[in-house]
């Protein structure tokens, strides 16, 4: 089998090395195409996001990813965004489940955060103070806009509301699933977010009998769930709420070094960790390699081998349940002389895949 890997910036060609020699261990023939985006691509080819590594990625259809430096104010838009947009991924799923061994404040939590990916505020509508296009909304606001004031625009339409809406139906009928909470702030926006939990309602209609629905506003959501999380299942959300909740559902199961995750299009999926680059732990072999490595046992799913995922997901598993050979997060404390090194919990899980 053939995927696009991109090692990605910070601790991404760390995590990514650890996911490959997993992914190895299965015995699976798995091709890689190596390419970079972020920082080393901008060194390279003038760009964050090369054409020709869009065009892979179209081409074979399959991507591992390591996560890519943002900039925070400045500098180019997120190439995660960029990706998302250009190859229409607009479904980001992204599971949160609690393994035995991660300290945690609960007992059990197994969420499937599904998130609309291309529309909302991260559209990247946006217009400077000042500008005439952030003058024109201004007046059409009719006083209720600050002169001065920056605009981002947030666009939620009826076609992709509609269609995240019946790909979190599907999944949760697909994976046994047995309830979708839509996800909005409606009773405030409710001609954009109303249009959103509208499309969400009309779908729901279809999966009578299947699948369970409710409605929450997302102020309410983030006090339930950390207050009783076993209430939940799958969650259907806007672009930016789903962003935002996504990682409060990775607190929930020990951080971002457990939250795995993939980006879906027609024909198309990239696998990728929630969590972001961390420039500061680069190089330091520090980081919990977990996320990735699910992310690429969620691939191997995706391409049939359920089988290879499996062996995946119990070594994971076991390793962190034994508590060991993992990483300092996964040990409590940030000294521990005992906690592995990235590549040393990755090596263990790879012994267990194996058998």
């Amino acid at each position: 089998m053939r995927a696009v890997l991109i090692p990605g910036d910070g601790i991404g060609p760390e995590v990514i090395d650890a996911a490959r020699k997993v992914l190895e261990a299965t015995g699976l023939p798995i091709e890689w195409e190596v390419y970079d985006v972020g920082e080393e691509a901008i060194r390279r080819y003038g760009t964050p996001l090369p054409d020709h590594v869009v065009e892979a990625i179209r081409r074979v259809g399959v991507a591992l990813k390591g996560p890519v430096t943002t900039p925070i104010g400045f500098g180019f838009r997120s190439v995660n965004v960029l990706l998302r947009q250009k190859l229409d991924l607009y479904a980001s799923v992204r599971p949160c489940k609690l393994y035995p061994g991660v300290v945690s404040r609960f007992d059990k939590v197994d969420i499937v955060v599904i998130r609309e990916n291309t529309e909302d505020l991260y559209a990247g509508v946006e217009f400077e103070a000042g500008s005439p296009e952030a003058m024109r909304i201004i007046e059409m606001g009719n006083g209720r806009i600050r002169p001065d004031s920056a605009i981002s625009i947030k666009a939620i339409s009826r076609a992709g509301s509609e269609r995240i809406a019946r790909f979190a139906f599907d999944y949760a009928v697909k994976n046994g699933r047995r309830k979708v909470t839509a996800v909005t702030k409606a009773n405030i926006m409710k001609i954009t977010d109303g249009l959103f939990l509208s499309a969400a309602r009309d779908v729901a209609k279809d999966y009578e009998g299947m699948v369970e629905y409710e409605e929450v506003l997302v102020d309410n959501l983030c006090m339930q769930l950390v207050r009783r999380p076993e209430d939940y299942d799958v969650l259907l959300l806007p672009n930016l709420y789903g962003d935002i909740v996504s990682d409060l559902c990775a607190g929930l199961i020990g951080g971002l070094g457990m939250a795995y995750g993939a980006n879906f299009g027609d024909g198309i999926a990239i696998f990728e960790a929630t969590h972001g680059s961390a420039p500061k732990y680069r190089g330091l072999n520090v980081v919990n390699p977990t996320a990735v490595i699910l992310s690429g046992a969620m691939m191997l799913k995706y391409l049939g081998e359920e089988d290879a995922a499996r062996r995946i997901e119990k070594a994971v598993s076991d390793v962190i349940s034994e508590g060991k050979r993992v990483t300092y997060d996964l040990k409590g404390r940030r000294d521990d002389p005992e906690a592995a090194k990235t590549y040393e919990m990755a090596e263990e899980i790879a012994r267990r895949v194996k058998g």
